[in-house]
């Protein structure tokens, strides 16, 4: 009955955003604007970059692939309200469009965090089984893990989005964000929360301790498996190889642990809010650069696209 209560009452959330800081305004739109930009054409250009270069069509960039397009998802779910509240007066939302909003958001942050599981599997196959890696790492398995990353991530955010609808909201609330994220949501209802809360508090603990563990468990089996390994050079190598993904897991997970285990039990809003954009516009901006800073065949590709580009517009 709630459910249906919460569509015909029309709620409205006001977002405070940075309205606390007037003066930063325009400068946090134009450099908002800017990191977004950039996202969206590192990550297309990285998925392009995967396409046509078929030095490049392995699992390892097949994932990588995907981690873009679930990248460029996030950031397109977050950054055009954060750009609208900046620049306008109405700073409100319908209870619509933030279910909305969170269930896309919710889905591929767990298919974020999922697909970089995924591709720490890989490299541990890769490194540990080299001579069977193709075998190992067919085309079907691949498709099948990359499924298996979206609907976990659709799921996880079909379930938590019922707990939200469940709960009834006071027709108009205030809150201290700039996105409808789980427990900014939860702040705004009228009725009993704390179901709501434990079910949140479950899924993300089981989610974040099932992906760090794949990821620690790979990585380990990696280190021991490349300190027998009597060759020179074997562990730099290893460890070159693996350096842009730990690099990622580092940062992604690193701002995930920042934010719910610590941040969430101080009273700093504004460093939350902080956070929060780090991770849903810097790191979908940053994990292009991770990746093909230190490729040759990626940057290769790239110098052909742009020196194609300038030829056509020469002629």
């Amino acid at each position: 009955m709630q459910h249906q209560v919460n569509q015909s009452t029309g709620v409205v959330f006001v977002f405070v955003g940075f309205s606390e800081y007037p003066n930063l305004q325009v400068p946090l739109f134009l450099i908002f604007l800017i990191i977004y930009t950039i996202t969206v054409l590192e990550n297309l250009g990285m998925i392009l970059v995967i396409r046509i270069n078929a030095k490049l069509h392995t699992p390892m960039y097949f994932f990588l692939s995907h981690l873009s397009i679930v990248d460029l998802c996030y950031t397109t779910v977050i950054a055009p309200k954060l750009l609208d509240l900046l620049i306008t007066e109405d700073r409100s939302m319908s209870l619509k469009g933030c279910i909305i909003q969170f269930y896309f958001g919710c889905a591929c942050v767990v298919t974020q965090n999922f697909m970089l599981a995924v591709m720490a599997y890989d490299r541990f196959v890769a490194i540990c089984n080299p001579l069977l890696y193709t075998v190992a790492m067919s085309q079907k398995l691949c498709a099948l893990l990359v499924t298996g990353t979206y609907l976990w991530g659709g799921l996880c955010a079909t379930t938590l989005t019922y707990f939200l609808l469940a709960l009834s909201y006071c027709r108009s609330s205030i809150i201290n964000h700039f996105c409808c994220e789980y427990s900014a949501v939860i702040s705004a209802a009228c009725s009993d929360s704390s179901i709501s809360q434990i079910a949140c508090l479950l899924i993300c603990t089981f989610n974040e301790i099932c992906s760090l563990l794949i990821i620690i468990v790979s990585y380990v089996v990696i280190f021991t498996t490349v300190i027998k390994i009597p060759t020179k050079g074997a562990l730099q190598k290893a460890l070159s190889t693996c350096a842009p993904h730990l690099t990622a897991i580092s940062f992604c997970h690193g701002i995930i642990l920042l934010l719910y285990c610590v941040l969430k039990s101080k009273s700093s809003l504004l460093l939350v809010k902080t956070v929060t954009v780090l991770y849903s516009m810097v790191i979908p901006m940053l994990n292009p650069l991770i990746y093909s800073l230190r490729n040759k065949d990626v940057k290769e590709t790239v110098r052909k696209l742009i020196h194609m580009k300038i030829l056509s517009q020469s002629l």
